[in-house]
């Protein structure tokens, strides 16, 4: 008897606890090992690509942050797809520098109109 209320309690513990351990695994997206280890990301011609790596990076912390589980999660498994396959990051990204000032200068915080 006494067997089967620790094994309840047990589970019951797993069941509550379960979902805020299982959270979103931002930290399991190796992006700085990636863009360290894989030469197609250190070339200076990609570096536009290697930025939206970090972007997203930061984007699943902030969806985490939020409790926007299942949306960093979705998020996560974009960037270690990404992040693992160099070329199909170039290939499918936009490395247009012009475009990139452009992204830069949108993210500036504007001042309050009055």
């Amino acid at each position: 008897m006494r067997a089967t209320r620790i094994v309840l309690a047990s589970v019951f513990t797993l069941v509550v606890t379960g979902p805020a351990l299982a959270g979103c695994p931002v930290d399991d997206a190796k992006v700085e090992k990636a863009i360290a280890t894989k030469p197609e990301f250190r070339n200076r011609a990609n570096a536009q690509v290697v930025r939206d790596l970090r972007t997203l990076r930061d984007a699943a912390v902030v969806l985490e942050a939020y409790e926007h589980e299942g949306a960093c999660k979705r998020l996560v498994a974009v960037l270690n797809t990404l992040a693992a396959n160099p070329e199909r990051a170039l290939e499918a990204g936009d490395t247009d520098e012009d475009k990139a000032e452009e992204v830069e200068k949108a993210r500036k915080p504007k001042p309050a109109k009055h």
